[in-house]
């Protein structure tokens, strides 16, 4: 059985999210049950983009400062790194206060900019990990709760997709971004290469609606722990209230076995799920209708049950979604930025990176009566 903790906390004051994760661990041993004396511990956060952190696109920096003053107090030394999907490192830590938060707390960022190669048991032989990433003793994983355009929802997995470094992000993309379930099972043999010693969740405030980058902050006051990560989405995915058919990564973990796919195998410490639970996260406007058809049928009717991206009224041809785009779909001609739809993959980098929300989701006619049927049977 696995332990996941949940706790409620209302606000980022540091004295309540402090209490708030001393609280998280007791069930799961306090912090000294995964930091030894002179250890170095590298804390990921989720830093996407150089968002501030009322816009929920970041792990809020009080609860990086937080965990960082745990970890020195038990002794450690604290290492912050991520790989942004968009921005330099220094300059998305700045922007999203987590810079202040590692001076606060005596921490030092480190870029993810040297990699080594890794290889992998799995699909995925080889593997490009930030060096930085893979020589720390411990790893302390801090994701953002968030829905996904992809994944419907991005947690504690997902979150170590920030280990592959820069242009790799797009490779991988590339290669397994076609078919979703193929890139879950991509985020769990990441995971599987180190895994994270303890995952603490940011669900103080979330984002529903169309994440990573550009939905919605919810106020949802809670905040989640376990060692496996695995178990931690899956009580993350109950809590907002999300359909476990559309969990890709929960999905592919099942299909493969993994301890903590299911939850009748976790043990949830502290408030119970039920106090808690959200009515449901508004989903991604992105996501599709191709659940449980067969690979034949996806195929042939791609257009009519996807949806693709366009260039919406705010689109400033900054062409970071051109440069973005894993299968080079997107280009820029004569002043309009259009999307080859038979290239796109429906990774929705484009919208994800996209700094001036001005990717905008057009979708395919069968899923837009899908929709409408779904809507239907709500209003019931």
């Amino acid at each position: 059985m696995e332990d996941v903790s949940i706790t409620k906390c209302s606000s980022y004051e540091y004295s309540k999210v402090y209490s708030g994760i001393l609280s998280l661990l007791e069930p799961l041993g306090g912090i000294a049950a995964f930091v030894d004396k002179g250890e170095l511990i590298l804390l990921k956060p989720n830093m996407l983009s150089g968002k501030l952190p009322e816009q929920a696109v970041t792990t809020h920096p009080m609860v990086v400062r937080v965990v960082a003053d745990m970890v020195c107090q038990a002794g450690g030394t604290v290492l912050i790194g991520d790989s942004p999907g968009i921005g330099s490192f220094r300059k998305v830590a700045a922007r999203s206060g987590i810079a202040a938060a590692a001076k606060e707390s005596g921490s030092e960022l480190v870029d993810f900019d040297d990699v080594l190669e890794v290889r992998g048991s799995g699909t995925f032989r080889r593997l490009s990990i930030a060096r930085a990433y893979w020589e720390a003793d411990k790893v302390i994983n801090l994701p953002k709760l968030k829905t996904h355009e992809m994944m419907t929802m991005t947690c504690a997995v997902k979150n170590l997709f920030g280990a592959v470094v820069g242009a790799e992000k797009a490779g991988w993309h590339l290669k397994a971004g076609a078919s979703r379930e193929q890139f879950a099972r991509l985020l769990l043999e990441i995971y599987l290469l180190k895994k994270p010693v303890l995952n603490i969740v940011d669900g103080i405030i979330a984002m529903e609606g169309n994440g990573p980058g550009s939905g919605d902050p919810i106020q949802l006051g809670i905040m989640i722990a376990g060692i496996n990560p695995v178990a931690v989405d899956v009580v993350a995915g109950r809590l907002a209230g999300l359909p476990s058919d559309m969990l890709y990564i929960e999905r592919e973990a099942a299909g493969m076995k993994l301890p903590g796919s299911s939850l009748d195998e976790i043990v949830i410490c502290g408030t119970p799920l039920e106090q808690v639970k959200h009515r449901g996260f508004r989903l991604p406007a992105g996501l599709d209708a191709q659940f449980g058809l067969p690979g034949f049928l996806k195929k042939a009717l791609k257009r009519y049950l996807t949806s693709y991206p366009v260039a919406g009224k705010n689109c400033l041809l900054c062409g970071i979604c051109r440069d973005a785009c894993p299968p080079e779909a997107i280009t820029i001609i004569n002043s309009a930025l259009s999307v080859d739809n038979a290239r796109c993959i429906r990774c929705w980098c484009c919208r994800e990176l996209c700094p001036h929300d001005a990717m905008e989701v057009k979708k395919g006619l069968l899923l837009r009566l899908y929709n409408g049927l779904l809507s239907g049977k709500r209003s019931r």
